[in-house]
């Protein structure tokens, strides 16, 4: 039997990890891997404490120091979790082979990346179709890309691949972007982006590989064409929320509501954290605060 059980390995998971261990409770953290989204940034400049770090090093060091801590009251598996259940005054958690029971839980599962779901979106993933810049961004070297999206990530993106493409189309949704300012006034001074607002894609097409992209402008009917090598697909993230879908509330965007002085869901024993609660700003030190509140609440509950 477990005092806690947190789902996720994102910094959310991460801190709620070292913060469990340190309070000497028997902690378990399940994760399909410990990282986060920001693993794919080539470079962070707003982690508290480091003026510049890749996603990959952040991603390193978050690991480091939750592992110091393992075999002293934490455990870390990776694996997925397949459901997450209530008996009694406990709960069970289950992943493919194992079954664990738990007194809480913290959900820091994170969010997925969302999809378009149009024609040629799951035909052509990993054939021209991508979602990660920093990953990809070499194969897609002196050929036209587009990326759909109008976020930070999606700038982020711009900046990956303009070191490579040869022309790289930014498709907003909207009239606007609503990424970073400063993002934005770096992308406006390169020549090879161009930008395509109120633009709603329509259909990725191609062969074996990508080879362009249909869309619109706005409700006009004249259907526009790109040809390219390469789609990037930014369009922000789904919470990872369906393990606890029956058992908390949700709200419209299936983001956990949570009591933001403790970090507690709808029912009593699950706390959330991070992307997958209905935090106002998604951004890593907040998750990790986050997980960190919820996991001196935690405690407190336990000890009550």
């Amino acid at each position: 039997m477990f005092d806690l059980i947190i789902i996720g390995g994102g910094p959310a998971g991460v801190a709620a990890g070292v913060y469990a261990a340190r309070k000497k409770m028997k902690t378990l953290l399940i994760a399909g891997e410990l990282a986060g989204q920001s693993v794919v940034s080539a470079d962070i400049h707003n982690w508290i404490g480091e003026p510049s770090i890749s996603g990959l090093d952040l991603t390193e060091k978050l690991e480091k120091h939750l592992r110091s801590y393992e075999g002293r009251g934490l455990d870390i598996k990776l694996d997925w979790v397949k459901s997450v259940s209530k008996l009694g005054p406990i709960f069970e958690v289950k992943t493919p082979t194992e079954t664990f029971q738990t007194k809480t839980i913290l959900l820091a599962s994170g969010s997925k990346r969302k999809r378009l779901g149009v024609k040629g979106e799951d035909e052509f993933d990993g054939k021209g179709v991508a979602w990660c810049s920093i990953c990809d961004a070499p194969l897609f070297a002196d050929v036209p890309v587009a990326i759909v999206g109008g976020g930070n990530v999606a700038l982020e993106a711009v900046l990956d691949l303009e070191k490579y493409a040869s022309k790289v189309y930014l498709l907003v949704r909207g009239n606007v972007i609503k990424g970073d300012p400063i993002t934005q006034d770096k992308i406006s001074k390169l020549s090879k982006v161009e930008m395509i607002y109120s633009s709603v894609v329509e259909e990725i097409y191609g062969k074996e590989m990508v080879t362009g992209l249909r869309y619109k402008i706005g409700t006009n009917s004249e259907i526009k064409e790109l040809s390219l090598g390469g789609v990037f697909i930014e369009i922000g993230a789904v919470p990872n929320s369906d393990l606890v879908k029956d058992l908390v509330k949700l709200n419209f965007y299936n983001e956990i509501e949570i009591d933001h002085q403790t970090q507690a869901s709808s029912l009593p024993g699950i706390w959330a954290a991070g992307d997958v609660s209905n935090c106002l700003y998604k951004q890593n030190n907040i998750s990790a605060g986050d997980g960190i509140r919820a996991v001196l609440n935690i405690y407190d509950y336990l000890h009550r």
